[in-house]
């Protein structure tokens, strides 16, 4: 099966998006499927993945509020990539303009809205909820709603990761709602990478020897992903018991995040880790991984961090909130600082943590779910996929 994946959020310098792409890619052969990655960028480039799996980008504009990232600006573009490419079945990973475009190419192929994002968590609600309920804001957004409900109309399936997200669509009227969760790469994220000297490396980054506590965090660097709270909570903890925060990313909050930190010398700010095998060995390492966003669609560190084998401290809403289900302790009020120093505290000494392997979905798994789903449909039907 021919699949075109048109994914405005993909970036070459890093996310989650990116990740999840790579492991497309990487599967597709195996499963059968040949997959094309159609995003926007500088100029129009293919790149070879393998005979099966390409990355195909259309000369596009910048997005203005995040300069790593790109926007379709031209519909007849895109379609003629579209034309020209003659998939059995279309994706689309943007819930705001570029699925409009794709719903207007040849309705009669089947098509599904991937939702890599959620904007209403991650804007409407994180700005105006200190102000007022989310009943009102939803009704303030009704337009929004509208757009969604409308792209549940247009596409045979809305694909999303968690149940958190899903079970919001469906409240809010959305049509043709399915939950697939995605993963992590097998093999690669094990408690068996724990490393003693590593972690006694990134402690000493911090100013702290091995009896301290390593809090490890990873990702975007936005505002949406709250790292000053993160900043503000261990550094609260850290009156009471000797913390460490290693933090890797990068993005456009990175000078708030080191004005948050201060002076503080037991955070610090790393640049991502691009190399998978060495941020597992990271992950299986720390003591504990800390999360600041309540507007993952899933959370792919969280993920990753718990099939590590190590306490995921997330917010109690949003996809991260799924990994915390066996340690309520551990998952604290969404955007609540006060109650996330306190989870922090919950966390057990470093001598008493333990890393073993969890159970956690495969990404092959979530590929073979989702490919057989996209097959039903090109035969006319919708499966369950779970």
């Amino acid at each position: 099966m021919k699949i075109v994946d048109v994914c405005a959020f993909y970036s070459p310098r890093g996310g989650g998006v990116k990740t999840y792409v790579g492991q497309k890619l990487a599967l597709a052969e195996r499963m059968g499927q040949d997959i094309t990655i159609l995003a926007p960028a500088d100029q129009d480039i293919v790149v070879e993945f393998g005979p099966c799996a390409r990355i195909q980008t259309i000369a596009s504009p910048r997005f203005p509020l995040d300069r790593k990232y790109w926007y379709f600006g031209d519909e007849r573009a895109l379609h003629a990539a579209l034309d020209k490419l003659a998939p059995d079945f279309v994706e689309a990973s943007s819930p705001w303009r570029s699925p409009l475009m794709v719903a207007n190419w040849r309705p009669e192929i089947p098509k599904a809205l991937i939702m890599h994002a959620d904007p209403l968590s991650a804007y409407a609600y994180r700005w105006l909820e200190p102000i007022v309920s989310r009943e009102t804001i939803d009704r303030r957004f009704a337009r929004y709603w509208d757009h969604l409900r409308q792209l549940g109309r247009l596409y045979d399936a809305v694909v999303c990761a968690s149940e958190n997200l899903s079970s919001r669509m469906k409240a809010g009227g959305v049509a043709n709602v399915v939950t697939v969760p995605m993963g992590v790469e097998p093999r690669l994220f094990s408690a068996r990478r724990r490393d003693p000297d590593l972690r006694a490396s990134l402690l000493a980054e911090c100013g702290l020897g091995t009896d301290a506590t390593l809090l490890v965090a990873a990702g975007r660097l936005a505002p949406e992903k709250r790292l000053p709270m993160l900043v503000e909570a261990v550094t609260i903890a850290g009156r009471h018991r000797e913390l460490g925060l290693a933090i890797f990313g990068e993005g456009r909050d990175d000078m708030h995040i080191l004005r948050s930190i201060g002076g503080n010398p037991h955070i610090r700010l790393f640049r991502p880790e691009r190399d998978r095998e060495r941020f597992a060995s990271i992950l299986a390492s720390a003591d504990a991984f800390l999360h600041g966003c309540e507007a993952e669609t899933f959370c792919m560190t969280a993920a990753e961090a718990s099939a590590s084998g190590i306490p995921v401290i997330v917010p109690d809403r949003g996809g991260a909130a799924d990994f915390a289900k066996d340690r309520i302790e551990l998952a604290y009020r969404a955007a609540d600082p006060g109650d996330l120093v306190r989870a922090i505290l919950a966390l057990p000494g470093s001598f008493a943590v333990r890393p073993s392997d969890r159970t956690v979905r495969a990404m092959d798994d979530h590929f073979a779910a989702l490919f057989g789903m996209y097959r039903n449909l090109t035969l006319g039907g919708l499966s369950s996929a779970a």
